[in-house]
């Protein structure tokens, strides 16, 4: 039998079955829950009357996981990168709607977050996939807090796995020298010495044009990155603020890049009436943007000719950060050149590199701040020539 409550405490009875049940009227239609004791049901209605008393609606409480991330992500779209939002999408299809998606919005809890992460990480999904899925989830329930579909975020209570960064791994300047100089010839050849001398990303080097470059005062401006998206390649902003850079060039560098110009005319002039002009430095051999997946392929197979470690592109970044630092180059250029947010973020990357500066650092203060014993010279000097008088201190 029903247990009466007040107008719009709703009501709590157990059936027949053994389940309470818990039932509630929003905006005149009944909202109803199944619980295995009278606690949960009770818990459960004073959780829907907090919503009630902040906005929630019957339809929003009819509203399924699915539904709301389906309509967040169209909403999301215009307050992340184009990168970002595909991320997002994958994340959701690949891992939340599958076990989540079928569950109201306002019945999800952190028990059933927690069990999604036990049951990716027990099947084998990175940690790192783990983390991006806590992420789309804790960022999507805050809008449904803020529009009053839920009383909290359960996101918020569950445990997220600890991410563990993947050993960084660096080229000598011995191997980069190896690298350079088995791409000679290679269409890549001026692609790679940009990668070891500036430290820029992958889609910032695919995505560089003819105009970006100054060549009087030997500049190089960095204002897009090339990046495959669900509609194919798309130029797009820097990853930060400080992505969108101006940074310098040696004469060497200006002088392979001269020389690539010129190398691409001929390449206009093979492709004929198939080139279609886009300033690209690194075009397709039709003038188009280069498809990053072909760097990639040439770069691995660059690395084997060479019989040079297997690293990711990406680390030729690391090594040309790695190498300014052990040429003696201020941390604050470096992350300027790096496009870094934060210096902080480029000493923390590259402590790997500070322990040898130390011990350097501490040499030089040594020879610095040690007292210079001239008293065995002076003593030399007197004996070859008794006449010699050194000054003494006087005392007053």
């Amino acid at each position: 039998m029903a247990k009466k409550r007040g107008q719009g405490e709703g009501s709590i009875f157990k059936r027949k079955d053994g389940l309470w049940a818990a039932q509630m009227t929003v905006q005149g239609k009944h909202v109803s829950k199944y619980f295995k004791s009278q606690s949960e049901c009770r818990e459960w209605l004073r959780k829907i009357r907090t919503q009630v008393d902040d906005g929630l609606t019957f339809a929003m409480a009819q509203t399924s996981v699915n539904v709301f991330l389906t309509e967040w992500l169209i909403l999301n779209e215009t307050s992340v990168r184009p990168k970002t939002s595909d991320q997002y999408r994958q994340i959701v299809r690949q891992h939340i709607v599958p076990d989540l998606g079928m569950i109201k919005l306002k019945d999800l809890n952190p028990r059933q977050i927690q069990a999604l992460y036990s049951r990716k990480m027990e099947s084998g999904t990175s940690a790192r996939t783990v983390i991006l899925i806590h992420a789309v989830l804790r960022r999507a329930l805050n809008h449904a807090l803020k529009l009053g579909m839920i009383g909290r975020n359960p996101a918020l209570a569950v445990i997220r796995p600890k991410f563990k960064r993947k050993e960084m791994k660096t080229l000598s300047d011995i191997q980069v020298r190896t690298l350079l100089s088995f791409s000679k010839g290679d269409r890549f050849e001026v692609l790679f010495w940009l990668a070891v001398t500036t430290g820029l990303r992958q889609g910032e080097l695919v995505g560089l044009k003819w105009s970006d470059v100054d060549w009087t005062n030997r500049r190089l401006r960095i204002q897009r990155q090339l990046q495959r998206l669900r509609g194919g390649l798309a130029f797009s902003e820097p990853k930060s603020a400080a992505g969108r850079r101006v940074i310098a060039l040696g004469v060497t560098t200006i002088e392979k890049l001269r020389k690539h110009q010129s190398l691409q005319v001929s390449d206009i002039k093979a492709a004929g009436k198939f080139w279609k002009e886009h300033d690209m430095i690194f075009p397709s051999s039709t003038g188009t943007p280069m498809d990053p997946s072909n760097l990639y392929h040439n770069f691995k197979k660059l690395l084997i000719t060479a019989g040079l470690p297997d690293v990711r592109f990406h680390d030729l970044r690391h090594t040309a950060a790695t190498l300014m630092l052990q040429q003696g180059v201020h941390p604050k250029v470096v992350q300027e050149r790096l496009g870094h947010s934060d210096i902080s973020m480029t000493l923390n990357t590259y402590s790997h590199v500070l322990p040898g500066m130390q011990d350097e650092a501490a040499g030089k203060l040594d020879e610095l701040l040690t007292p210079i014993n001239v008293s065995n010279d002076l003593k030399k000097l007197e004996e070859r020539n008794p006449l010699y008088n050194p000054p003494r201190e006087k005392f007053f």
